[in-house]
């Protein structure tokens, strides 16, 4: 005879979920990181002290000073003021190419998974095609074809993204579609539609999690790299790849524009993938807990 404890899936609980990202100092400081970026873009017209727009050729390439504390770019810039806002175009392109990844590969990796068949076959074999490309080549294939700009740009990282999605997702409802609570509400009728979202869903979460966040961090470097290249960003937006452009043309005369925007890619790419392995194994473990609740 079935038991309820068969039939439904363990529970993520979520106080227990903080509790153990709570005892992972590094994932905090991730975590601290990542809203500290989130609170600069929200509020950086009032947190940057200049206009990161404003030309003073007169101040072109100013090292760092009490007035500009980390130096003008080659317009006469507050290179401080860009590196603030260049965090609002930094979020919100790695939210967008992400976004679109999820939407795409999750469903498509779930329903394969589930499905199996000629379905897993054919969405298997497109996405493979997809991931034989080198990444980078395929985005600036796609921006080459769109036209270049930041939304163009996300939209090709995220294309490129998708099979990271599609198959974390497919190998996990595999790995689960045959547990005993699936078999239980198959057994009793459940829709599948039902199934996929009630049972399966919960159990992909976590590996998608991981995904998710160092996903986010690839997006981030890949739209510097992109608007390094003149293929993201537009001038005069303050992109941090575009400030890495800018240190790049001006090495000789200012290499210290060349820190602050690479160290805010390395720290927010760092941030990231520590952040979501961080939640990943919170989520494991609060799971584990249910179950042996």
């Amino acid at each position: 005879m079935k038991t309820q404890s068969d039939i439904e899936p363990a529970k993520t609980d979520t106080g227990g979920m903080l509790r153990g990202l709570r005892h992972r100092p590094a994932s905090l400081m991730a975590l601290a990181f990542v809203l500290t970026l989130v609170l600069l873009a929200v509020f950086a017209p009032w947190v940057a002290p200049y206009d990161p727009y404003e030309q003073e050729l007169l101040a072109r390439l100013q090292p760092p000073s009490a007035e500009h504390w980390l130096g003008t770019d080659d317009y006469g810039r507050d290179a401080l003021s860009r590196l603030i806002f260049g965090v609002q175009i930094s979020l919100t392109a790695a939210v967008q190419a992400v976004g679109l990844a999820l939407v795409l590969g999750l469903p498509l990796g779930v329903i394969a998974g589930y499905v199996g068949g000629g379905v897993d076959t054919v969405s298997t074999r497109i996405m493979d095609a997809l991931m034989s490309a080198p990444s980078l080549v395929l985005a600036i294939t796609i921006v080459a074809v769109l036209g270049s700009g930041i939304t163009n740009a996300m939209l090709a990282v995220g294309l490129v993204m998708t099979p990271r999605f599609f198959r974390v997702a497919r190998a996990s409802t595999m790995d689960v579609r045959h547990e005993t609570y699936i078999e239980s509400a198959v057994a009793l009728g459940c829709r599948p539609s039902r199934v996929v979202v009630r049972h399966v869903l919960p159990n992909v979460l976590p590996p998608v999690v991981l995904v998710m966040s160092v996903s986010l961090g690839a997006a981030v470097a890949a739209e510097a790299s992109l608007s390094f290249l003149g293929l993201g960003a537009k001038a005069p937006a303050a992109s941090w790849g575009a400030m890495l452009s800018t240190a790049a043309s001006n090495m000789q005369l200012a290499s210290y524009l060349v820190w602050p925007p690479g160290m805010m890619i390395f720290l927010t790419v760092l941030a990231f993938t520590y952040l979501g392995d961080g939640v990943r194994r919170a989520m494991v473990r609060s799971r584990s807990g249910s179950e042996d609740g």
